[in-house]
């Protein structure tokens, strides 16, 4: 962490605060300790320090106020509207301030998503720290804070007035799969639970309590964090339980949850490190089930893992655990945050999110290709030839065919990647940060996540039909 004592720029922006219902100034907060979080909503690593961040605010919630500074990397990212929905769906119990211009984000000097600046009673700020890691980093200095200012802080808790979200039958629904009876499975998120559904939206069987946590047991008494990626089989469900970096099993014949692996803790990997030995998922956002492997989205690392089936061992398989789009032999490429995938023969398809591109992993020749993507920050919303077309953040994919659909996530839309041709059109839009979509009798289901829907959409017209669910 960087030491240094200048004055704090003031929070103004133009673009309005959240979370809150006034502005803040480093004045108003003056006899407090300040963390500012500078974060952007879609980036995993910025999701992975939340945790430590209400860890600080409960430990230290008499003397330190945090603050989230949003400086958006995406266009989505820059409107307020979603941004709520994501302190929303995080969890987040702190102001938020909409820095969509970059103003405090240039004042501060950051670099990088996320950065923490600590800022001390008097206004003054102490240092910034890059990236996860944050509570074990920026705790000593906190409590150093507090022993040197302790006869001027204001121990006084400081009230923010917090959003809370609506209660909805379904919140913030993510990935879904259909069973050989048409049956389908759906991840909750928001409630941390999966559903069983018909396909008129009848409510099955829920599995989990709805409980945030990370129990085993019975389908009453299971907890999870975020569940999205669902894989079926035989009488097994895996869920991706991303927020407690694990894969969990469920018995559909005996109804019972357990693990099958991850510890709960964040596990990284880089280059040919742990090669051919076992692993830990991190932030595991979909699932894919081909023979006795199932391959696993790990999001966190930037890697897709594969679980042997059979000895329930999960190993490393593509990505060298560097943010970045690079094609290649399987462990010298490089994924941006890999959250969907689907498959086709021998072609793995990944929806890489932070790159707004579609990668392939040849499972026969064991290489890495980019048909449709330029890099970490090249997205837009362009249809066409896919030399000109551009994504915005996709998080979901499914092949139809020699047709790729795509959840383009951030551009509210469902579009169509015609292989034959290398051409990009779009099917359907209006939906509200669209995750997952699957192929059941002959149509395209498709979760609209932040307005908290599940559709049917026409594969020839695009017209949307909601499913209620209930």
């Amino acid at each position: 962490m960087l030491t240094g004592r200048v004055n704090a720029p003031d929070l103004t922006t133009a673009h309005g605060w959240l979370n809150t219902d006034r502005e803040w100034s480093i004045k108003d907060l003056r006899g407090k300790i300040v963390l500012l979080d500078f974060w952007t909503f879609g980036c995993i690593n910025c999701q992975h320090i939340v945790p430590d961040l209400k860890r600080l605010e409960e430990e230290y919630k008499d003397v330190l106020a945090v603050i989230g500074v949003h400086s958006a990397k995406f266009d989505a990212e820059k409107q307020s509207e979603t941004i709520k929905q994501a302190i929303r769906k995080f969890g987040i119990e702190h102001p938020v301030v909409n820095d969509a211009d970059y103003k405090l984000w240039d004042q501060y000097g950051i670099k990088a998503w996320p950065t923490i600046v600590l800022i001390d009673p008097n206004g003054k700020v102490v240092g910034q720290h890059a990236g996860e890691g944050v509570y074990d980093t920026v705790h000593p200095y906190i409590q150093r804070l507090k022993d040197e200012f302790k006869d001027s802080l204001n121990y006084k808790p400081v009230r923010f007035h917090v959003e809370h979200s609506e209660s909805t039958i379904l919140s913030f629904p993510s990935k879904l799969i259909s069973d050989n009876e048409g049956n389908i499975y759906l991840s909750d998120s928001g409630h941390n639970r999966v559903l069983k559904l018909n396909q008129q939206g009848q409510i099955l069987e829920t599995i989990g309590s709805g409980e945030q946590g990370f129990n085993n047991g019975g389908y009453a008494d299971a907890t999870f964090y975020e569940p999205h990626g669902l894989a079926l089989h035989n009488d097994t469900l895996y869920i991706a339980d991303a927020k407690n970096n694990a894969i969990r099993k469920v018995d559909l014949k005996h109804k019972m949850v357990t693990t099958a692996a991850g510890t709960g803790e964040l596990a990284y990997y880089f280059l040919d490190e742990k090669d051919g030995e076992p692993v830990n998922p991190n932030s595991p956002w979909d699932l894919l089930i081909h023979g006795q492997n199932m391959f696993i989205a790990s999001a966190g690392n930037h890697q897709v893992l594969r679980m042997d089936l059979e000895t329930g061992e999960v190993y490393r398989f593509a990505g060298s655990g560097r943010e970045a789009l690079t094609d290649g032999p399987l462990l010298e490429a490089a994924f941006n945050q890999p959250s969907g995938l689907s498959i086709s023969g021998d072609v793995l398809f990944v929806a890489d999110a932070e790159a707004s591109a579609i990668r392939t992993i040849n499972l026969s020749t064991a290489i890495v290709r980019t048909p449709l993507g330029r890099g970490l920050f090249d997205f837009g919303d362009v249809d066409g030839d896919v030399d000109d077309a551009l994504l915005q953040h996709c998080v979901g994919v499914e092949i139809i065919d020699s047709d790729v659909y795509i959840a383009d996530t951030y551009n509210g839309k469902v579009k169509v990647l015609d292989l034959s041709r290398n051409r990009i059109h779009t099917l359907a839009k209006g939906l509200q940060e669209p995750n997952d979509l699957i192929f059941l009798n002959g149509k395209l289901w498709v979760t609209s996540t932040n307005s908290h829907q599940l559709f049917k959409i026409d594969l020839n017209t695009g017209e949307k039909e909601e499913v209620i669910v209930g």
